[in-house]
């Protein structure tokens, strides 16, 4: 048996985003749900994938796309039911796929029923300390209590008819909790019994930097950027060390379960470093590498990232993950068709041109890349279809709070969650079983990328996909393990993993002669016989 064979799977896992309202609609009104999800397992389980991420699916008034959460243990009638939930759990169990869920801890809906009896007790009841409620500053109490911003623009306080002033560090209708409220922490260890006695194999924390505030609130000093995160390590309100205790207490809930139960944290922190604190023994078990996904299209910035990661999460005894794309970041397709290629969330400059054709040559070698990495990866659906960012809604279509509160100067995250595109050649492209209009508009170019043109096209980025992962499962060189590099020319990555397995990947402009080796394994794009053209990756037996 091979050392991954033994370890938990979590650690070389490569799990599949589902955003659950554009990835497939079972009933027809045109918004993805719980049975979309599970007429499409076999779909996942054909592609190759260990697991799968459902973003939230709780009630919701949907004014942040269910991340304002109602009832953390009920489904959103749009989605389905408990019971339903309960189906897919199982269904996707016996497709050989984990099942993770979204949290969201930091904030809840204005219209949870803990909010709305902190509103109806006022001021200094034991209801409303399950929130951040502050007297305001100046003589009548008319200024926010201090200088913080909302992620999505503009303050993160509102008053309230009493006077107080509630702290919503996202949407005006999503109040941040006060964690150090033990009734809070107590309610939250419930919600994830609850789930994991459903069958859940882990949770996603949303926000997970963000739950614990400086004591007394000082002013932040920053203007901030809107969804752009802080590279302070001394924030009021990001990344606070009293977090750790929370998921300290999290993963003691975790481990009463069978099953190696897991939690991955969406901690925006200031570097590698600050992201191993999250993922120390007693912890949570991996988190998104950040880092990885706003690196640009650049052999020396990636290989940096990659070194500091592997050596950061290393020494903590936990293994890394890398992520292209996600629902909050311009897709990176289209974020690699343009000069400047760094993550840089919803601010695609679209005054910059748009080469696609480059943009989708560098993410097939990009996917290449990723998945030869040692550790674990997420795939964001429809990155496995070549889907671009969608940079044309029209205005009055825009649902990201993101457009609102900025003052219609930032567009937002719509254009990354448009659904998805499954068989036919008109919208809604097989998205639900009756035709109806997709709740975000789907281009009609998309015709050439459905699920159902690109099956058993050898050259299409879906083929590329499911090659690449058949080949992680049954090569034991991937997924978790060591990574050694080889000097190269500029421009170019070249790294060996053991037995038997090396990865090179052309970022230059100059063709590259590649190394000895046995066999090509796999290659994101044509090869000139022992050459490696510029933007492109292979894999090498050797």
């Amino acid at each position: 048996m091979h050392a991954k064979d033994s370890a938990p799977w979590w650690r070389s896992a490569v799990i599949y985003q589902v955003y659950i309202r554009s990835f497939a609609d079972g009933d027809g009104d045109g918004v993805g749900d719980i049975e979309g999800i599970r007429s499409r397992l076999a779909y996942l389980r054909g592609l190759g994938v260990d697991a799968v991420w459902i973003t939230p699916w709780y009630p919701s008034p949907m004014v942040d796309a269910g991340y304002d959460v109602a009832d953390y243990t009920g489904i959103d009638r749009r989605f389905g039911t408990v019971g339903g939930a309960e189906a897919l759990i199982a269904d996707a169990h016996g497709h050989g796929l984990r099942v993770i869920l979204d949290i969201v801890p930091n904030h809840t809906s204005d219209r949870h029923a803990w909010f709305e009896a902190a509103l109806a007790a006022g001021p200094g009841g034991p209801e409303r300390d399950r929130y951040v409620f502050r007297p305001g500053r100046g003589d009548d109490g008319g200024l926010p209590p201090n200088d913080w911003r909302s992620t999505f623009g503009g303050s993160a306080w509102t008053r309230v008819p009493d006077g107080e002033w509630y702290l919503h560090l996202f949407a005006e209708a999503q109040p941040d909790l006060n964690w150090n409220n033990a009734e809070v922490r107590r309610d939250f260890e419930k919600v994830l019994a609850f789930w994991f006695d459903r069958g859940v194999d882990g949770f996603r924390i949303d926000v997970a930097h963000g739950l614990i505030k400086q004591e007394g609130l000082p002013d932040a000093g920053e203007a901030g950027d809107v969804l752009q995160p802080t590279e302070r390590e001394d924030h009021p309100h990001w990344d606070r060390d009293g977090v750790h205790e929370i998921f300290r207490e999290w993963r003691k809930v975790a481990d009463r379960y069978d099953g190696d139960r897991t939690f991955t944290a969406e901690a925006w922190v200031s570097g590698p470093k600050r992201l191993a604190r999250y993922v120390r023994p007693g912890e949570l078990q991996t988190a998104f590498n950040f880092d990885y996904l706003r690196a640009p299209w650049d052999a020396e910035r990636l290989r940096a990232v990659i070194d500091k990661s592997l050596d950061a999460l290393g020494s903590v005894g936990a293994p890394a993950t890398w992520v292209l794309s996600n629902h909050d970041v311009v897709r990176h397709v289209t974020r690699y068709g343009r000069a400047n290629t760094e993550g840089r969330g919803p601010r695609a400059d679209v005054s910059e041109p748009l080469d696609l054709a480059m943009g989708t040559r560098r993410a097939r070698a990009a996917a290449l890349l990723m998945l030869a990495l040692p550790g674990g990866a997420y795939v964001y659906q429809g990155e496995e279809l070549g889907l671009p960012e969608v940079e044309d809604i029209p205005e009055d279509l825009l649902q990201d709070p993101v457009w609102e509160r900025s003052g219609h100067t930032t567009r937002g995250r719509d254009g990354c969650r448009v659904p998805l595109p499954w068989s036919g050649d008109a919208p809604p492209f097989g998205f639900g079983p009756d035709g109806a209009a997709t709740w975000l508009p789907q281009p009609e170019s998309w015709k050439d990328l459905t699920a159902e043109t690109q099956e058993n096209d050898p050259g299409s980025m879906l083929e590329l996909y499911r090659a690449a992962l058949r080949l992680r499962r049954e090569l034991p060189a991937l997924g978790e393990g060591d990574l050694r590099w080889h000097e190269t020319v500029p421009g170019v990555l070249l790294f060996s993993r053991t037995p038997g397995f090396a990865c090179a990947v052309n970022l230059s402009a100059t063709p590259f002669e590649l190394p000895a080796h046995t066999g090509v394994l796999l290659a994101s794009g044509p090869l000139d016989g022992d050459v490696l053209p510029h933007d492109t990756a292979v894999w090498l037996a050797v």
